[in-house]
C-alpha cells in the first residue's frame, strides 16, 4: 500500500467522523413522525401483521440487517426483494401489515414501483430515506428520515455515512418498540435459544451455582469455629446458616463477617456463629435466570448470593469469582 501509515490512520479517522456526523445529524432529526411510524408498528405488531421491508443493492442489505433485529424482538418481519415482488413474491403480503421501503435516494424505480401495488394490498407504506423531497417520501403514508451531511467516500460514490445512518435509525425504532412492548430477558431468551447469546440467556441459577460438597451449611447455632472449619472444607468465602427446626435460611458468615467477628475478644471462636452472622441476607430462587444473579451482584454490591428452593432452605450458592468462567460478564 503506498499510503503512509499516518495517512491511513488520518483518512480512517476522517471516515468515521463524517459517519459520526451523519448519526448526530439524524438523531438531532427526530421527531413527531418517528414517533408516528413507531406507534404504527406498535400497533400493527399487537394485531399480529407484520413488518415488510424492501430495497435494492445496500439498501437492501440494510433492509435484511433489520429484518433480523424486529424478528429478534418478536415483532414478525420479512424482507421482500424488490424485483422478485413482481413476479409472485408479494403472495406474502397481507392487508393490515406495514411496508418499511428504503432508498437513499427516494428515487429507486424498483422501489417506486412497488408502491401502488402495495397499497391495494392494504399496507400502510413508511419511507426510509435521506430525502424528504423525493417520489417515495411524498408517497408514503409515514416517512422516516435520516441526515446525511456528507458521504464518507472521497470519491462520492460509496454509500458510507448513508447506510450507517440507515441501520442506526431502524435499529433505534427496534429498540423503542422492544421497550414498549415490555419485552424481558425470558423473552428475548426465547428468540435467541442457539450460540453463546442463549446459553447465557437460557441460564438458570441453578446451572451455575455451587452445591453439595461445595455448599457450606450448618444451623445458625453452632460456634464460630465450626462454621468456619466448614467453611475452609468447602473452599468457600461463606457459609449459610439454618434454623435447626425449619431447615430454612437464617443467616450468612462470610470472610468480612468472621474477621469483624475476631474484634471482639480472645474467644471468639466458641461464640455461637448467630451472634456474627447477617441475618436475611440477599438470595435467588434456583430457578431464577443466571443474568438475574448477575444483577444482583453488581446492585448490592455482594461476593456471594445463597440460592434458596421454594421453601426457602438453602440448596446452592453463587459465587462473584464463577461468573467470568461463566461469561455473564
Amino acid at each position: 500500500m503506498a499510503l503512509a501509515p499516518k495517512t491511513i490512520l488520518a483518512r480512517a479517522r476522517a471516515c468515521i467522523r463524517i459517519e459520526q456526523a451523519a448519526l448526530a445529524a439524524t438523531a438531532r432529526g427526530l421527531g413527531a413522525e418517528f414517533v408516528a411510524v413507531a406507534r404504527t408498528i406498535e400497533a400493527a405488531a399487537r394485531a399480529d401483521a407484520k413488518l415488510i421491508f424492501t430495497g435494492v443493492g445496500k439498501s437492501a442489505h440494510i433492509a435484511e440487517k433489520l429484518v433480523g433485529t424486529f424478528n429478534s424482538i418478536g415483532v414478525s418481519a420479512c424482507f421482500l426483494d424488490a424485483t422478485q415482488a413482481l413476479h409472485g413474491d408479494l403472495g406474502l403480503v397481507d392487508a393490515g401489515d406495514v411496508a418499511i421501503l428504503l432508498s437513499n435516494s427516494g428515487q429507486t424505480e424498483e422501489v417506486l414501483r412497488l408502491v401502488p401495488v402495495l397499497r391495494r394490498f392494504g399496507v400502510r407504506l413508511v419511507s426510509l430515506t435521506s430525502q424528504p423531497g423525493s417520489d417515495l417520501a411524498r408517497e408514503a403514508d409515514l416517512r422516516l428520515l435520516y441526515r446525511v451531511p456528507r458521504e464518507a467516500c472521497p470519491l462520492k460514490l460509496a454509500p458510507t455515512a448513508s447506510t450507517t445512518a440507515a441501520l442506526a435509525l431502524g435499529d433505534a425504532l427496534a429498540m423503542v418498540l422492544l421497550e414498549a412492548r415490555g419485552l424481558t430477558r425470558d423473552d428475548f431468551a426465547k428468540f435467541h435459544p442457539a450460540g453463546n447469546l442463549g446459553r447465557v440467556l437460557l441460564l438458570r441459577v441453578r446451572d451455575i451455582m455451587r452445591a453439595g460438597s461445595r455448599l457450606p451449611v450448618a444451623v445458625d447455632t453452632v460456634s464460630v469455629q465450626d462454621a468456619i472449619f466448614a467453611m475452609t472444607k468447602a473452599r468457600s468465602g461463606s457459609i449459610a446458616l439454618t434454623s435447626k427446626k425449619t431447615g430454612r435460611l437464617t443467616g450468612i458468615l462470610t470472610d468480612g463477617d468472621f474477621r469483624r467477628s475476631a474484634l471482639t475478644g480472645p474467644n471468639f471462636l466458641q461464640q455461637p456463629v448467630a451472634k456474627f452472622m447477617t441475618r436475611a441476607p440477599k438470595t435467588i430462587r434456583d430457578d431464577a435466570l443466571g443474568v438475574a444473579a448477575l444483577r444482583m451482584f453488581e446492585e448490592h454490591k455482594i461476593d456471594d448470593l445463597i440460592v434458596i428452593n421454594a421453601q426457602g432452605r438453602p440448596v446452592g450458592l453463587v459465587d462473584a469469582q464463577d461468573l467470568p468462567k461463566l461469561k455473564l460478564v
